[in-house]
């Protein structure tokens, strides 16, 4: 199986920089590790979306949309679990 490529959206990014410090290198490794494989134990399905899925890094989430047919996948959010799911 080939490897995916990360894509991280600039809102995705500025998240991440707004983190405690402590926290990113643990997520920067959930999101690497979702390069091999991007379902993991653990991934749930976004409800309302095709291709969105989320993780768990402790407190925090990573939403992620997958792009099997262009092996893609890209970070939508990276938030505390209270926040994630707020438009």
């Amino acid at each position: 199986m080939a490897d995916y490529k990360i894509e991280w959206k600039r809102s995705a990014v500025k998240e991440l920089e707004k983190l405690p410090r402590q926290a990113v290198p643990r997520v920067v490794e959930a999101v690497r590790n979702l390069m091999s494989n991007p379902f993991p134990m653990g991934t749930r399905k976004l409800a309302g979306s095709e291709q969105s899925y989320r993780i768990r890094v402790g407190v925090y989430r990573i939403l992620y949309s997958v792009y099997v047919d262009k092996l893609i996948i890209e970070i939508i959010r990276v938030k505390h679990r209270k926040d994630a799911y707020k438009r």
